[in-house]
């Protein structure tokens, strides 16, 4: 069974330049790798009559680089059906709506794109520094948390590491085992923003952020942005690479929308969407070949490790700690182009841009042993998450 009756595929992928501080208009990087993807597509700009992305003008400083409407204008593009905000299933929302359109002839070609400049965003004075300004003044939930010193997520998630250590064990030796994996496979993405060796007394001997999480457990701000096209397969331009399935999606969500006041602060949103996923679908976790985790902290790929089933509530920490088991060559491979931690922070569509390159064949030098016919995408953190289960036969 494959969820929109086969109809919605993954038809080309583009990247534009990613760096730590490029200095470029985010714009123009988010047309640079739509161009791309509609390239890689085996099409021009006249065939695209949908655009689609998350969040849009949204967030902060930096969070996101273009909307809908400037890569339309931009590209000069007539649409058929657009879709752009920050309430929707994670920062793949985009993908599982475009899919929708396709299967059901709102649209035929949709670009789903993610444009980011934090790294350049945040090269002035840090978050933290600007909320402590004189004229700043704490309103909404944050009226009760900045006070106690509670100003990035990476509070909040070592909030949610310290309890499940606590709870289950998991040690900083378990945890390191997600950097040091994402560093391994960094060392052979080209476009990855580190890639320098990194040993365990390295992650050990790293800078606190804020306990137990340090430095390199924390993904890296950068430039850059992706694209993909979403096709009806029936609408797709005569090519010898096959186009890769969209299997099913993982949109559900049930728990209240806040990152600290969870029922259970050792699951995320990231069990509802996944549980979605599966009902979705023939296949079960024993048919993944690999998986795109989100890592915006190394604690999330734990959740999502046991969210999508790859092993049981609490385990994560005893299923990752040789570090054999997710390197490119164990049973689970992840994080193949050096996932956010290393090969920088774009937002979960780093991993879907990686992973059609690998279902491809055509990852170059970090292309997996053995070639991968299934893969997991999963991105979002706390109360968002949505994920994508991708096939090429």
């Amino acid at each position: 069974m494959s969820l929109f009756n086969g109809r919605a595929v993954i038809s080309g992928v583009g990247l534009s330049e990613v760096g730590r501080r490029i200095g470029r208009s985010p714009v123009a990087l988010a047309a640079e790798a739509c161009l791309a993807a509609v390239s890689d597509a085996g099409l021009d700009l006249r065939y695209i009559d949908g655009v689609a992305t998350h969040p849009g003008e949204f967030g902060r400083p930096g969070y996101s680089g273009a909307g809908v409407y400037h890569v339309k204008d931009v590209l000069g593009l007539s649409l058929q059906w657009y879709l752009g905000g920050a309430e929707q299933a994670g920062q793949l929302g985009p993908v599982a709506e475009a899919s929708m359109a396709v299967s059901s002839g709102l649209a035929t070609h949709v670009l789903c794109f993610r444009s980011t400049w934090e790294g350049t965003a945040q090269a002035g004075a840090g978050s933290r520094g600007r909320l402590l300004a004189s004229d700043h003044l704490a309103s909404g939930e944050n009226q009760w948390r900045q006070p106690l010193g509670l100003f990035s997520p990476a509070h909040y998630f070592a909030m949610y590491a310290r309890r499940y250590m606590h709870q289950y064990g998991l040690t900083r030796e378990q945890l390191a085992q997600v950097a040091l994996v994402d560093r391994a496979n960094a060392a052979l993405n080209s476009n990855a923003i580190y890639t320098s060796p990194m040993t365990l007394d390295d992650y050990l001997g790293g800078r606190m952020v804020t306990d137990p999480l340090c430095l390199y457990d924390c993904d890296a701000p950068c430039d850059g942005a992706i694209a993909v096209v979403v096709s009806d397969r029936a609408h797709l331009p005569l090519s010898p690479r096959s186009p890769i399935t969209i299997n099913s999606v993982g949109t559900g969500t049930s728990m209240p929308y806040t990152w600290d006041q969870q029922p259970n602060l050792t699951r995320m949103a990231a069990t509802d969407a996944a549980a979605t996923l599966w009902n979705r679908t023939t296949l079960t976790p024993r048919d993944v070949d690999f998986a795109g985790l989100y890592d915006g902290f190394s604690i999330i790929t734990l959740f999502w490790l046991e969210a999508l089933g790859f092993c049981g509530e609490g385990e994560a920490g005893r299923f990752i700690e040789d570090g054999e088991t997710i390197s490119r060559n164990g049973r689970l491979p992840i994080n193949t182009d050096g996932g956010q931690l290393s090969a920088g922070r774009l937002h979960g569509y780093g991993f879907l841009h990686e992973a059609c390159l690998q279902l491809w064949g055509r990852a170059e030098g970090r292309q997996l042993p053995t070639q991968p016919q299934v893969a997991v995408v999963a991105a979002g953190g706390g109360p968002i998450a949505g994920c994508l289960l991708l096939v090429h036969d």
